[in-house]
């Protein structure tokens, strides 16, 4: 079997969570990897979109933005960006938000806003953008992200996108029609809600990674599911498919981009 990586494995994990004619709305970086490698595998059908408006999108190569010309060349259609989150999102319409953040705190809320306070903080991220709306609407969410104690905290610097708020039904309590972040894949295994309290619990491990380097990870006292598992490795396929994608990408990506005079 060929070597993987973490990252690499990372990738494949949430891969697997997604289904054929599954209907995605997907974020850039490692959620676009995950969510391309599935297409390219075991989920030909899935449906991607991107904020930007395309629907049904099949990029050769990862974009670089929601604005990458290869989203819209390899789209179904292109559709105005508000229609994308009034009669698609808003409608209930998606079937799965993938997502990225700086921080995830216990019961799944992300912060993709500042680090530090917010009147002056250490670190200005990009913002919000779509994902308040997908993380409030999409009939679930899906969150990738490594883990540190700086990433997975006890209490956001900014709550942007809500996950399960508080805990314990209070999410339902707000109005959010979305059913919220159902798995979180990180670099050691899957954090999912438990049933009662809603908080992160560690549900299942990569081979080769411990409980305690899972929390070692997280900025608060992780709990271990009583029924967790080992996921299993990447299959050499998963595996080549992904490299390939990202050697497709690295090759798209070092050609100077000339505009016209």
């Amino acid at each position: 079997m060929t070597a993987w990586t973490r990252d690499e494995m990372m990738t494949v994990a949430a891969a697997r969570l997604l289904w054929d004619g599954c209907v995605c709305f997907v974020g850039i970086g490692l959620p676009s990897a995950a969510c391309n490698l599935a297409r390219l595998t075991h989920a030909p059908g899935i449906v991607l979109i991107y904020e930007s408006g395309t629907i049904g999108t099949r990029p050769d190569v990862l974009p670089l933005s929601i604005g990458d010309g290869e989203l819209a060349d390899t789209a179904s259609c292109v559709v105005p960006l508000p229609e994308i989150f009034a009669y698609y999102l808003q409608a209930g319409r998606v079937d799965v938000g993938f997502l990225g953040a700086a921080q995830v705190d216990r019961f799944g809320n992300l912060n993709s806003t500042v680090i530090g306070p917010y009147e002056s903080p250490s670190t200005r991220l990009p913002g919000a953008g779509g994902a308040p709306e997908i993380a409030a609407h999409a009939r679930q969410t899906f969150v990738m992200l490594k883990a540190t104690p700086r990433s997975f905290v006890p209490a956001l610097d900014f709550r942007t996108s809500a996950g399960f708020l508080e805990g314990h039904g209070s999410r339902a309590l707000s109005g959010a029609r979305g059913g919220g972040p159902r798995a979180v894949i990180t670099d050691f295994g899957i954090l999912t809600p438990a049933a009662v309290s809603q908080e992160l619990e560690l549900s299942a491990l990569f081979a080769g990674a411990t409980a305690e380097e899972a929390r070692a990870a997280v900025g608060w006292p992780l709990l271990v599911a009583e029924e967790g598992e080992t996921l299993a490795p990447p299959s050499d396929v998963e595996v080549s498919t992904l490299r390939a994608l990202h050697a497709r990408t690295r090759e798209a990506h070092s050609h100077p981009v000339r505009l016209p005079a």
